[in-house]
């Protein structure tokens, strides 16, 4: 059974009760979380990994996309997500309902695939005049950059500009409160805290 560990920096960051967007049996958090997918279905390749990995799968709390969560504002002390964020055709949307659902002093903890230490490496980076085209047109096909489900590629310093461009453009009271340019979970990744103030 391969389970990869959780992250210190989760258990800093994340306290109280939150929802973890596309949890996974193999990379646990061991946080209080509701757990957000698309389906609870165990035959999508998700949870077919899961179960093939270790056994598993991490039962699903909310059927939802997590861009349009079903839980009311200010509702949550964390949203956390490891390798989800890539996945979204429309990042900014994602993180403004995250930023919806959690209360003012709450965190949303985001683990990233890095390019340069994924399969990845070869694509070019998402930019973020590529982001904000998504969000103005409300984009919600699939790009499927990678051939994985990666619709965006970045890294670390990547999600930081997004961060700043969005806490200045939505007028957000966002905090970047920790970054680690290697992530201290699977370590493939990058980590990017924001507390909403």
């Amino acid at each position: 059974m391969m389970m990869f560990r959780e992250s210190e920096a989760a258990h800093r960051w994340c306290v109280g009760r939150g929802l973890e967007i596309g949890g996974s049996a193999h990379n646990p958090f061991g946080l209080d979380t509701l757990d957000v997918d698309l389906t609870d279905s165990l035959e999508t390749v998700f949870k077919r990994a899961e179960i093939e990995t270790c056994g598993t799968a991490v039962p699903v709390d909310i059927v939802a996309s997590g861009d349009d969560l079903p839980v009311d504002d200010a509702s949550q002390d964390f949203v956390v997500s490891s390798h989800v964020l890539e996945h979204f055709s429309n990042p900014v949307k994602a993180l403004l309902e995250w930023n919806r659902v959690v209360r003012p002093g709450g965190i949303i903890f985001m683990i990233v695939p890095h390019k340069e230490r994924t399969f990845d490496a070869e694509l070019p980076r998402t930019p973020l005049a590529h982001l904000i085209g998504d969000f103005e047109s409300d984009t919600r096909e699939p790009h499927e950059e990678s051939g994985h489900g990666h619709d965006h590629v970045w890294i670390t310093e990547d999600i930081v500009e997004l961060v700043s461009w969005m806490r200045t453009r939505f007028e957000l009271s966002w905090e970047i409160v920790e970054v680690q340019d290697t992530d201290d979970k699977v370590g493939n990744g990058f980590t990017v805290v924001v507390r909403k103030e």
